[in-house]
Formats: structure tokens, sequence, C-alpha cells
């Protein structure tokens, strides 16, 4: 059965990587919670996609400048004056949970990684013993590799985006695949297709997609029988497999 991953939480419904959001995805009983995390300027792992608190905040500026304290008192738009959560407060939610997660390493503003965010994702999942019932996915194949050396994790997955496969064609993909050793992939829904799919599970992966948001691509996604999607609307998509 194809599993339904709350994207940030589930953007559509709620404000993305918010408490409010992950609540209310594990509460509808989603598979996973998938989340993104940066590291504030004092070090803690801090749950958020941009590393800019611009787009999704009251806040100005990068994640990286700003203390945890600080930024937990950074007002998410929309989320009942919540402010950006820290990766502890998501584990307290999600430990008790039937619903696992998924957690995608960021880079920071200048697109390089955090020093050291892998053994800060580490302590935090262990704290709340969730490693087993995470899934890290990431871009970079290098972060990929050392998820995969950490070991404990559900999977580890390599990220690629089609502009990765319209450069690299399905031979490329499946040699980085093979160079790091993960045992999954994810790419956007668009270029899913069944010839994809069966090149992939060919090679022995396990297959997901993101930017499954809307009953389209939820119906068509389900149909090809992946193994995993990324939802924006995942109360939709639990309905639809349901059917």
């Amino acid at each position: 059965m194809t599993e339904i991953i709350a994207h940030r939480g589930g953007a559509i419904l709620w404000p993305e990587n918010s408490l409010m959001a992950f609540r209310g995805a594990i509460a509808a009983g989603v598979d996973a919670v998938e989340c993104d995390v940066h590291l504030s300027a004092d070090g803690e792992v801090m749950v958020m996609h941009d590393p800019t608190l611009d787009r999704t905040s009251n806040g100005r500026g990068t994640v990286a400048a700003r203390s945890a304290e600080q930024l937990s008192e950074t007002k998410l738009i929309s989320a009942g004056g919540e402010g950006v959560p820290r990766l502890s407060e998501l584990v307290g939610l999600v430990a008790p949970s039937r619903s696992g997660m998924q957690l995608e390493i960021k880079l920071d503003a200048a697109g390089h990684p955090y020093p050291g965010i892998l053994d800060r994702v580490l302590a935090e999942l262990d704290q709340g013993q969730l490693r087993a019932r995470t899934e890290l996915i990431v871009f970079e194949a290098e972060m990929a590799a050392a998820g995969l050396a950490a070991g404990g994790f559900r999977n580890v997955a390599w990220l690629f985006a089609p502009a990765t496969l319209a450069k690299l064609g399905i031979g490329g993909v499946l040699a980085v695949v093979r160079h790091i050793g993960v045992g999954m992939v994810e790419t956007h829904e668009a270029v899913m297709d069944a010839e994809l799919l069966a090149a992939l599970r060919g090679a022995g992966l396990r297959v997901g997609a993101w930017g499954v948001n809307h009953a389209a691509s939820i119906e068509r996604m389900l149909g090809l029988g992946l193994d995993a999607i990324a939802t924006d609307d995942p109360v939709l998509a639990m309905k639809m497999r349901g059917r």
C-alpha cells in the first residue's frame, strides 16, 4: 500500500512546517509527517523549509542568524501565534503517535551544509527513540552517504529533481544511486511514469514522489503503485487511497 506522507505537515490544509500542521496530520492518521530542518545560531535544529524567515513568518533574514529562542518567538503566518518549531518539539508530537517521520536536511542560505547538523538531528531523534521510524531524505549525495554511514534510519532516500533527470538520464540517476548506496529515491510527480518507475524498481529501489497535491496527481501516483507519496493534502490522499 502506498504510504501517505504529510508534506511540510500538509501545507494546503495548515501553515507549513508548523506544530499546528503536524498535530493535524498526526490526528488524521498519516503514515508519516515530512519536515525540513536548519540550524539556529546557537546550534539547535529548527523546523523550516527555507533558509530565510521571510516567506512563512513575520521575521526577516536567515534562520542561522537567530538563536533558537529568538526563532521560537518569530511567529509563523496564520499559525495562531506559534513560533518556528524546534525539532525536539516535533519529536515530542510524533513519538507517542503511530506516524513516522520523513526529515529533509537543508542547506544554509549560501547553499552550504550546516556543520554538524546530522549529528544534532540524530541526537534529537534518539532522544525520542525515533531514528528507526524516520526516513532521511536529501538532495545532496554526500549527506545521503553520511546518513547511511550513521545507520539506524528506516530509510535513506536520495531526492532527484526533474532537472537532474533531464541532465543525467535514468542511467546517470542509477549510477548516482549505486555510488551512494541508498535503497530509495524520490522525484517530482510530474516526471514519474510507468517507464521511470520500472527502471527504478528494476534496480531494487523503493520509489516515492513529491508534489502529489491534487486529485489528478494523487490518483495517477496511487495508480502507479508508488511506495510513498508526499502530499500537501494528506487528508484527500488518504480518502482516495481508501476507495
